[in-house]
């Protein structure tokens, strides 16, 4: 993987945005920055307004493709706000398939680890106003991911990124999506190698351990 690089680094703390005339919390309306402070806790002066089922230590740094961008505004015909999926990081050369869960990398002086991909929920069609976003987010598995923090530090514009110790499962964040999501590639052998990964955030490995119970019911099939 090569020319990966940061497109725009945002972050923001809950506000009240509206969507369908109705006012709603949420962490998901960020704003460009011109560093972001990486603790193993969150990122200073970025937050969520739901901890029940965002943030957490797994969870500090939200990642989306760039590339994502170009695909949606084509699709839907409309124009994208910058961090239109709330994320923190907008990076090209860095999608989904490309990145794997447990990869770990340097970003300017902090050092990330890829620990899920993201779980998406409705939030993202109020961000945008489109009421179609999440269903074809899902179809894509275009989610983005998360990393978590090995080593506190500063993100920049220009900092580098540099993938320091690839992951040697090499499973991909698009892989466990496909898998999870449309029970593609699905069977025992390849969930237990998903599982077998010590990286991958507890909520994805409960996902995986109920699809493996549903595959030995035979309530769900490979396609």
């Amino acid at each position: 993987m090569s020319d990966q690089k940061i497109v725009s680094l945002c972050k923001g703390l809950p506000k009240n945005l509206s969507y369908n005339g109705k006012d709603f919390l949420s962490g998901i309306g960020k704003d460009e920055a011109s560093e972001l402070v990486v603790r193993f806790a969150k990122i200073d002066e970025d937050d969520v307004a739901n901890h029940a089922y965002h943030g957490g230590p797994d969870r500090v740094v939200c990642a989306y493709p760039f590339e994502h961008y170009a695909h949606w505004e084509k699709k839907f015909g409309q124009r994208l706000t910058q961090s239109a999926f709330g994320e923190n990081l907008t990076m090209s050369n860095m999608t989904e398939e490309q990145v794997c869960i447990g990869d770990i990398y340097q970003i300017g002086d902090t050092i990330l680890q890829v620990s899920q991909g993201r779980y998406p929920c409705a939030t993202i069609n109020k961000r945008n106003n489109n009421n179609l976003l999440l269903k074809a987010v899902v179809e894509t598995g275009y989610t983005g991911y998360f990393f978590r923090v090995l080593q506190e530090g500063t993100i920049k514009p220009d900092s580098a990124i540099t993938l320091l110790t690839p992951h040697p499962k090499q499973v991909t964040v698009a892989s466990i999506h496909h898998l999870y999501f449309h029970n593609q590639s699905l069977s025992e052998e390849t969930i237990s190698t998903m599982l077998e990964i010590e990286e991958l955030s507890l909520p994805w490995k409960k996902k995986l351990i109920e699809k493996q119970q549903q595959l030995a019911k035979g309530t769900v099939h490979a396609n």
